[in-house]
């Protein structure tokens, strides 16, 4: 098996505002979008995004209802944590997790979308002692 791409799908009550949120502050393009639906991409490594409005019949039964909830989107950064804070609270981006350093070396932030969904940014550094 080869994996050429990564795609998280998100079922979000409203599409266009997660969209616009991923665009607009986390360097996201819109590449397909439709009654209830857009595909989200950038040109790094970052995993491609689905957004699916919850209660779509295209969604399996058991699934229509559910919303995305109990998962953190995380983005691994080679340098700059503070500087990415930093720039999203400029934008008045929300920071519902301030940057903090855990014992084991990962420094991390947190925003959350207007649907809820949230988003990890993740540093490593050195452990501390």
């Amino acid at each position: 098996m080869q994996i050429t791409a990564s795609t998280v799908s998100l079922t979000v009550d409203d599409v266009a505002a997660s969209s616009s949120f991923f665009t607009t502050h986390l360097g996201y393009e819109e590449r397909m979008a439709a009654d209830g639906f857009s595909s989200l991409s950038r040109p790094d490594a970052a995993a491609d995004i689905v957004l699916l409005r919850r209660g779509m019949e295209v969604l399996p039964a058991d699934q229509r209802d559910q919303r995305a909830s109990g998962l953190i989107l995380a983005f691994t950064l080679e340098s700059g944590i503070a500087d990415e804070e930093d720039r999203l609270r400029t934008a008045g981006v929300d920071i519902t997790l301030p940057l903090r350093e855990e014992p084991w070396g990962e420094r991390l932030f947190q925003i959350t979308d207007p649907n809820g969904v949230v988003v990890q940014f993740v540093e490593w550094a050195s452990p501390t002692a």
